[in-house]
């Protein structure tokens, strides 16, 4: 489970003295605790599942600030967001490529038929269902958008 790998992460991380990475990883088992939080009374599902989704989440607002920091000329924000990434990327499953995605987009279609932009919320719905942790979804809507157009 990713949440066992990130607990062992953090006690390397304190018995390494490697404070960044040690700070990163104590920020996503946060993240996660108020998300057990958050779900509780409902169902939880698939426990990775929910890790994953929160990481990748995690993941998005970092390449945001990142963009943001890069335009204002805050590099040292930036490069400390950049070590936050990739802390955060080392605990999610490799993503697909862009051929890799526009297959499993293809797949998608094929399976439903779907030609114009009317049938977009049905394919990125499948391939979320599909494909959740392997993609980013926002790359695969773009994607998506222009394969049918």
């Amino acid at each position: 489970m990713i949440r066992d790998q990130l607990k062992a992460a953090q006690i390397a991380a304190m018995k390494g003295g490697d404070k960044q990475r040690l700070a990163a990883v104590r920020l996503m088992l946060a993240k996660i605790k108020d998300r057990d939080i958050e779900m509780r009374g409902k169902d939880a599902g698939d426990d990775d599942a929910m890790v994953i989704d929160t990481l990748q989440k995690m993941a998005k607002q970092r390449r945001e600030s990142i963009q943001m920091f890069d335009d204002g000329g805050r590099t040292e924000l930036a490069a400390a967001e950049r070590s936050e990434l990739e802390v955060i990327e080392q605990f999610l499953p490799a993503q697909m490529d862009d051929a890799a995605t526009m297959a499993a987009i293809e797949q998608v279609k094929a399976d439903f038929g779907a030609e114009g932009m009317k049938d977009m919320g049905k394919v990125m719905a499948e391939l979320k269902s599909r494909h959740a942790t392997e993609l980013d979804m926002s790359k695969a809507s773009a994607l998506v958008k222009a394969s049918l157009s």
